[in-house]
């Protein structure tokens, strides 16, 4: 009987639009958690915003505050498998622009002045400015709403496209999402101008996040009709199905059982640790190190997002019809360490960093593309969206860990460097060896639970070496 209903997944047109729809609300997510990284010098030359190498690090970092410390993308992810796809969309995309009028505010004449909240926030933690604690917190509040959408998202494709074009449709997304990075660091340091009005690009942000928001509203009538549909032919809708297919609490012991699960999280945080952090920074190295102006700072690292943009859904295509994802994930492990090392130590040449940030869109291209289509290939879909959180909640560990450990270093190893800068002394610049070593080691630790990874799945069987298209 159910033959003669057809499934809104098997449309091209329908999946195609649904990932597209997704991907707007992550490509503004992706804008506004790089808002600021082109303008850390622009900040730090700010005597009344009083952010220091320490400061900026917290702020960074601040972004995982909420999903580590108050396991929100655990709960983000348990509210995913019980509430569905919609309701966490719709929630989670409101938080990020809720977080991000707060990371405004905290920018603007109004609170510097003494607008309201700042006197309280004088009140404590002196050393650090109100500004900073204010647009930390606003911050922090939009990184739990990103990062959920993020594994909303993960979830949405892996729901439209299993069995299909999989790997293509996550790297697709990645690629949509990367694009808010790319303008990102072409457009911030220029929407702030020589004036340094930094709230021009962050009210831009939030503009372009309210759109995001608008879009998965749109995508929740295309995700009403699968449910409906996939009612009709039995199959699992977003909500829980039969009884033996809802998520259990249970299900949590055995993802951390799983060695292939531990694996790929541990690679997560680990590379990802090394490339995000290091973009927050990276605008402020090519002043420091390669001699480029704050106002066209950003250029440089662009060139990341648009490698990305243009290799990850190649490399998709690959690994849905010809595999090796596990060997994909060390070969971009190898090449991310290159590139940090090259940083530390190879010579102040603008072509150079030119193509070192080539080489590690490349790395970034290989990694995310290989690595999140194998996790739907490592766990039961019951629990996909926990599993998916859970690496997010691993993940952000280091994201909140190494900004704020890199700024740290950068404060130690440049005594008195951000004083000279506001002073205008000339030849003042801080020093990114250590630094970027840092990156580097990082590195090296996420290579070796990638080769790790590749062992275990000839002994698992999970098939992470083989095609993810079925048909």
């Amino acid at each position: 009987m159910t033959e003669n209903i057809k499934f809104i997944k098997d449309s091209k047109v329908a999946r195609w639009t649904a990932l597209i729809l997704v991907s707007l609300t992550m490509f503004a997510g992706y804008y506004f958690a790089d808002v600021l990284s082109p303008l850390k010098t622009m900040i730090l030359e700010n005597g009344k915003l009083n952010w220091s190498n320490t400061g900026y690090g917290m702020y960074t970092s601040a972004y995982s505050w909420f999903n580590v410390f108050f396991g929100m993308l655990i709960i983000g992810g348990i509210i995913l498998d019980k509430s569905g796809i919609r309701f966490t969309g719709l929630s989670f995309s409101l938080l990020m622009v809720v977080g991000g009028l707060l990371n405004y505010y905290a920018l603007t004449d109004t609170f510097l002045n003494g607008g309201f909240g700042y006197d309280f926030l004088n009140s404590f933690m002196t050393n650090f400015s109100p500004s900073l604690k204010l647009a930390s917190f606003g911050f922090a509040l939009f990184g739990v709403g990103i990062e959920i959408i993020g594994v909303t998202a993960s979830r949405t494709i892996v729901k439209w496209f299993k069995g299909k074009e999989m790997a293509t449709a996550m790297a697709l997304q990645v690629a949509i999402a990367r694009m808010g990075m790319l303008l990102v660091f072409y457009s911030s340091p220029r929407l702030a101008s020589d004036a340094h009005i930094i709230t021009r690009p962050v009210a831009f942000g939030i503009l372009l996040m309210i759109i995001g928001f608008a879009t998965f509203l749109v995508y929740n009538f295309l995700d009403t009709k699968f449910d409906r549909e996939a009612a009709k032919l039995k199959l699992q809708s977003d909500k829980a199905g039969e009884e033996e297919e809802q998520f259990k609490f249970s299900d949590l012991g055995r993802l951390f059982t799983n060695k292939s699960f531990i694996y790929i999280a541990l690679l997560c945080v680990l590379f990802y640790s090394a490339v995000f952090p290091f973009m927050k920074y990276a605008s402020d190295l090519m002043v420091n190190k390669f001699g480029v102006l704050a106002k066209t700072a950003g250029d440089i690292p662009s060139l990341l997002p648009l490698g990305t943009m243009i290799l990850t859904p190649v490399f998709g295509l690959f690994l849905d019809y010809k595999g090796k994802s596990a060997s994909i994930m060390i070969l971009g492990s190898i090449l991310l360490i290159f590139v940090h090392l090259v940083f530390a130590y190879g010579p102040a040449s603008q072509p150079l960093a030119i193509v070192l940030m080539l080489i590690l869109g490349i790395a970034f291209s290989l990694v995310p593309a290989a690595m999140w289509p194998s996790v739907p290939k490592i766990v039961d879909e019951r629990y996909l969206g926990t599993a998916y959180s859970t690496i997010f909640w691993i993940q952000n560990w280091g994201l909140w860990g190494m900004p704020l450990f890199i700024g740290w270093i950068l404060d130690k190893v440049n005594p008195g460097v951000t004083a000279q800068i506001r002073e205008g002394v000339q030849g003042a610049h801080y020093n990114y060896t250590i630094p970027m070593l840092a990156f580097a080691a990082t590195g090296v630790f996420g290579l070796f639970f990638a080769i790790l990874l590749k062992r275990e799945d000839k002994v698992s069987g999970f098939g992470l070496e083989l095609p993810n298209k079925q048909d």
